[in-house]
């Protein structure tokens, strides 16, 4: 190790990301734990391959040969970095033996920084700005492809949680014994509030609080919080949105599952996507969130062209709606400035409502405003939402005018008359359209306003209550029957259109939500519906397997051939002309149907002879 000058070293340290966004104080500390090494053209730096890596390297100066793919390292080096370049994060920050391999090109100087004082470099805005912007692009060479990832798979260990009433004192002995800079407060309201290291100090140190006062009175306001089967990269940008320290994960049912920090996205290459969510989201213009978003689909084909799973691209491009969606909604009410962008809550009905929209999918949506506002005002937010339909009409985005849409009357209610509404429907299913509105608004997401508002969802949990809607909603699921394609045609080669939605993939859709429903269960996603109810009498564990699995086929084969459309400048639709796709897919297809088709028949043939309250008890074996 070769001597330098603590001033030195800080004035180097200071001139590169992400150490430049460290205040003074941090800053010299991370100079005077910091080390100069050198080494010779060839000379191993690290292998954090073959082992733990606890420490960050900054180049001074020289060049280092990068390797991010341990099965490629007889190959040349993936990356070069010269001065300012920073490696080593990856490993320190994850604690797994992730890489890189790192290899002295010519006389090279680095700083070797100690992970324990690096990390407050990674957890900062800028840091975690930093990783955004270097962590695609590593894992890209890691992987051939980035592997758009999920915030459930961030998540490395259970949470530490304390009860409102934990002393500050015992709360930080917890948080030192289990290693946990944070500690979660599960609140009465079904908010979490989150005690930190920096809330401890600057509450009971600075302060001159009690470490006998119960952390209860110490949180302030609730976590920023994200759902499981959100995107990561939309979880990292509400990160930094926030500037939260951590970001809280739950599920629908708002039980706890994890929490997540930025440095838990060093490995997740979840910029693929990244760059387009920002830009939408800070569109200043109409214009300007048109072109954004007419490069969309462009950038879906990238992604299932990298080798994406086709259920995680589908997964980003519903984020994205959202990020359209709430921008299109903002921008618009900055020309109604007599109307308050808080007064409700907008919902994504659907396929996009559900996460599974793909490019032919209409953008439904509801409203649910607060009660106090009146009728006459309602009125007025309907012609500005009309105007957002517009906007995301003429961005490409697909909208039936006499569909679910929150400027039609039916679709914009306070919340109360939502809870209204929701109730008839239960006990009158047959009148006012109440099958088709229930199956409607069980598929309802907040993506905008107050997620708590929208009460109509609370009403439907209590469904199973009622036997004869329950009867009325599987009839209703079972009426649109999966629909073989011609056998001669297929066989021949000249059968026509095939509607993929209506006569495979909406039949499996229809059943999932009520299946969901049969059971409690508050999952969205037509797959998790389908796992949370297998096992019962109605849809025992086997054939629940089978419509997971022939959705997820179905779905890829859907998206794939509407990206290519796409490309060809035409209208993404879901009518395959049969004569024009492969032998193996027109297979797939037909095998399909008839799986989805069997299902339907078991379960129209239960249901005449098993009664209501027995369809969700177990199977018999």
């Amino acid at each position: 190790m070769v001597g330098v000058a603590d001033d030195d070293l800080l004035a180097l340290l200071a001139g590169y990301a992400p150490f430049d966004s460290l205040t003074p104080e941090v800053l010299g500390t991370v100079a005077k734990s910091a080390g100069i090494d050198r080494f010779a053209p060839g000379q191993l730096i690290l292998d954090a391959f073959t082992g733990a890596n606890p420490d960050v390297f900054l180049v001074i100066a020289g060049h280092v040969g990068l390797w991010h793919n341990r099965d490629l390292l007889s190959e040349p080096a993936d990356e070069r970095l010269g001065p300012g370049g920073v490696f080593g994060y990856s490993a320190m920050l994850t604690e797994r033996s992730v890489g890189p391999r790192a290899v002295a090109v010519d006389e090279v100087t680095v700083a070797r920084i100690p992970g324990a004082v690096a990390a407050p470099a990674f957890t900062t805005r800028a840091g975690a700005q930093f990783l955004v912007e270097t962590a695609g692009s590593v894992n890209r060479r890691r992987s051939g492809h980035p592997a758009y990832s999920i915030v459930d798979e961030l998540i490395v260990r259970r949470p530490l949680t304390v009860t409102a009433d934990t002393t500050a004192g015992e709360t930080a002995r917890q948080m030192t014994e289990h290693d946990y800079p944070y500690a979660v407060v599960p609140r009465p309201d079904g908010t979490f509030g989150l005690v930190t290291d920096a809330l401890l100090r600057r509450r009971i140190l600075a302060e001159g609080g009690q470490a006998g006062t119960p952390v209860g009175q110490l949180v302030e306001g609730a976590a920023a919080t994200t759902v499981t089967g959100d995107s990561a990269a939309e979880a990292l940008i509400l990160m930094l949105d926030t500037d939260a320290e951590f970001l809280l994960v739950t599920d629908r049912a708002g039980e706890l599952r994890g929490v997540i920090s930025p440095r838990d996205f060093a490995i997740s290459p979840t910029t693929a996507g990244v760059s387009l969510h920002e830009q939408l989201r800070r569109a200043g213009r109409l214009e300007d969130l048109d072109r954004l978003a007419r490069r969309v689909p462009g950038v879906l084909g990238e992604l299932l062209g990298r080798g994406l799973a086709s259920g995680k691209v589908i997964a980003v491009y519903s984020a994205i709606l959202d990020t359209i969606v709430r921008r299109a909604v903002g921008l618009v009410f900055e020309h109604h400035p007599g109307l308050s962008i808080d007064a409700f809550t907008w919902l994504a009905l659907g396929s996009n409502g559900r996460r599974e929209a793909v490019l032919s999918s209409d953008v439904d949506s509801a409203v649910a405003f607060g009660n106090h506002v009146p009728a006459a005002d309602i009125a007025r937010y309907r012609v500005a939402f009309a105007e957002v339909g517009r906007v995301l009409s003429h961005a490409g985005l697909s909208s039936d005018e006499h569909g679910a849409n929150a400027e039609r009357t039916l679709f914009a209610r306070t919340n109360h008359d939502w809870s209204v509404a929701a109730r008839e429907w239960l006990a009158k299913p047959a009148e006012n359209n109440g099958a088709i509105m229930t199956s409607l608004l069980v598929d309802g997401r907040p993506i905008h306003g107050d997620p708590g508002l929208p009460a109509v969802a609370q009403v439907f949990s209590d469904l199973r209550r009622h036997p004869g809607t329950m009867r009325l909603l599987l009839q209703e699921s079972l009426s649109r029957r999966a629909k073989m394609p011609s056998i001669r045609g297929t066989l021949t080669r000249r059968s026509g259109p095939f509607d993929l939605k209506s006569h495979a993939i909406l039949p499996i859709v229809n059943l999932a939500r009520w299946a969901g429903l049969s059971v409690g269960s508050a999952e969205l996603t037509t797959t998790a519906r389908l796992r949370a109810s297998a096992g019962s009498a109605m849809l025992p564990q086997g054939q629940a397997a089978t419509l997971v699995e022939v959705f997820e086929v179905l779905q890829r084969l859907r998206l794939r051939y509407q990206i290519r459309q796409h490309e060809r400048g035409e209208a993404p639709t879901d009518l395959i002309e049969m004569d024009q796709i492969s032998p193996l897919d027109r297979s797939v297809i037909a095998q399909a149907v008839r799986e989805v088709s069997s299902v339907q028949r078991r379960m129209d043939n239960i249901s005449h002879y098993v009664p209501v309250e027995s369809w969700a008890s177990p199977e018999q074996p």
